[in-house]
């Protein structure tokens, strides 16, 4: 069961703290993580019974020899070649989760586009701006943030771009 929280605490995760400092407005959404899921994002959406084209998940890619962060739908994937050509660049391929969660300071299944530890361009698929809306992890498995697309834009200097496919 989803717990909502509009109270937010000192502390919190790299990406909290990042939204609370730049005073933005979002809610707190946190859910038990089952291990077993197969898929976070569907988890995801299933513990908050919010669709599916409304939860974003947070990928990290080499595009060109520079890791760059895509934000898409949970519903769909990731066009390789549409997040390069959104950044300027030839070729793109999933990064090494490794190298990502060093990067970015958050484990797979919990990377959050927001307060990461090395700031990395983005590319936010332009779906989002057709929701009042979007939730996005919030740093951590079972934490998830609501924010409106376009704070999430403005906070990670983000691009939006179609870089989602069904």
């Amino acid at each position: 069961m989803a717990k909502k929280s509009k109270k937010h605490q000192p502390g919190g995760t790299p990406a909290t703290v990042a939204l609370t400092a730049a005073g933005a407005t979002y809610t707190v959404h946190s859910y038990d993580h089952d291990p077993a899921h197969p898929s976070y994002g569907e988890e995801a959406a299933e513990a908050m019974g919010v669709s599916p084209d409304r939860v974003f998940k947070t990928l990290v890619a080499d595009v060109d020899g520079a890791l760059t962060v895509a934000v898409v739908p949970v519903a769909g994937q990731l066009d390789l070649k549409a997040l390069a050509a959104a950044v300027g660049g030839k070729r793109a391929a999933m990064a090494d989760p490794a190298l990502a969660e060093r990067t970015t300071g958050y484990v797979r299944g919990g990377i959050s586009p927001l307060g990461q530890r090395k700031k990395l361009p983005t590319v936010l698929d332009e779906s989002a701006a057709s929701h009042p809306t979007i939730c996005v992890s919030a740093g951590r498995r079972g934490l998830e943030v609501e924010l409106a697309p376009e704070d999430l834009a403005k906070l990670t200097e983000a691009v939006l771009a179609p870089v989602a496919r069904a």
